[in-house]
């Protein structure tokens, strides 16, 4: 998102939407690709061509034929440290991420974990050890993403590293939870509250032990 000469944020251009477009159009083509015959069948040029783009432009877009199917982490890292750059006067960065988490679950983003979608999309990642490592990466980025942003928001009581290390691993337990629940077979309207119920002992838990 380009920001105007105010420093707000400002519609972004024909070109950003059109490079926006094409991005979900090759995520999604490639997505039906990986769940019709699992992600270890597919190969790149394949998802190229039934997206009519050339292989190179898929790769202008996803490095790694992994980010094809985990296609969030760019935006999980975006999210969780705009939350805390861009936190309310009298918030606190847990309050900024606690916010975010609840507002991601409110509107059953796939950053929640809360979906009925969300087993088809895990089973298939579960079938695939590319997948795995590429899921376990992502959480890295996040962690590391967001101790760069404790370090600008302000010093605390305990390194960046550590609050960045433990609030990723608080909010990795309460998806983790819910993801092995609708795993299970329990649908996601009769999770919500629990999940919700989880997020707010996690932070409470964060904010007791990081001050």
């Amino acid at each position: 998102m380009t920001k105007d000469r105010e420093g707000q944020e400002a519609e972004p251009s024909l070109r950003e939407r059109k490079k926006r477009a094409t991005r979900q159009r090759i995520s999604d083509v490639a997505t039906g690709l990986f769940v019709a015959r699992g992600f270890d069948e597919v190969t790149v040029a394949e998802v190229a061509r039934a997206a009519e783009v050339s292989t190179m432009t898929v790769f202008n877009y996803f490095p790694r034929k992994e980010d094809l199917f985990i296609d969030r982490i760019p935006e999980a890292v975006e999210l969780f440290t705009e939350a805390v750059r861009r936190r309310r006067p009298e918030e606190s960065p847990l309050d900024a991420l606690r916010r975010l988490v609840l507002e991601l679950l409110d509107q059953r983003h796939p950053l929640s974990a809360v979906d009925d979608d969300f087993p088809a999309f895990w089973r298939i990642i579960m079938a695939s050890p590319a997948l795995c490592a590429r899921a376990r990466e992502g959480v890295e980025e996040v962690e590391e993403a967001l101790a760069r942003t404790f370090v600008e928001a302000a010093p605390g009581p305990v390194g960046p590293d550590f609050a960045a290390a433990l609030t990723v691993a608080a909010y990795r337990s309460v998806y983790l939870t819910t993801a092995r629940r609708l795993l299970a077979g329990e649908a996601a309207a009769a999770l919500a509250d629990d999940h919700r119920a989880r997020v707010c002992a996690a932070f409470d838990a964060l904010e007791a032990a990081l001050g």
